[in-house]
């Protein structure tokens, strides 16, 4: 009798873990919860976010969504971490290619992330707050 107690009250333990969800990371929860606003957005130290600058299409809002999807300035798209969430990539079917990110700084009111420009070189910097 106490064999199947014991079992009863291990196998109880058991399925009330494995019904857990997993609970998404804290990074995870500072990039999706605000919708972010463009604060600076820079290539190679100069402000590019003007009309005609290589940045302007970024300019505004950005809002990375729980499913992996969202908006970034006029763009609409996808977004993934990598490198265990040190940066983001995002692909969209408005750019030839994925762009990939570098996060130097994600907390609940600021976002800065880094970049190269595929085409020319430039090393870009844009930095936004929660709105």
């Amino acid at each position: 009798m106490k064999k199947l107690v014991l079992f009863f009250i291990l196998s109880a333990m058991v399925i009330s873990f494995a019904c857990k969800k997993d609970e998404p990371s804290e990074r995870f929860k500072y990039l999706t919860t605000p919708i972010w606003e463009s604060d600076s957005l820079l290539a190679n130290g100069v402000d590019a976010s003007g009309e005609g600058q290589s940045l302007a299409n970024f300019k505004g809002d950005a809002k990375f969504n729980t499913d992996g999807s969202g908006y970034f300035g006029s763009y609409t798209g996808k977004w993934r971490f990598v490198q265990s969430e040190t940066e983001i990539v995002i692909t969209t079917n408005e750019l030839p290619g994925p762009i990939s990110t570098k996060i130097v700084e994600l907390t609940q009111t600021s976002l800065k992330i880094t970049t190269t420009s595929p085409v020319n070189q430039d090393a870009i910097r844009m930095t936004f707050k929660a709105k």
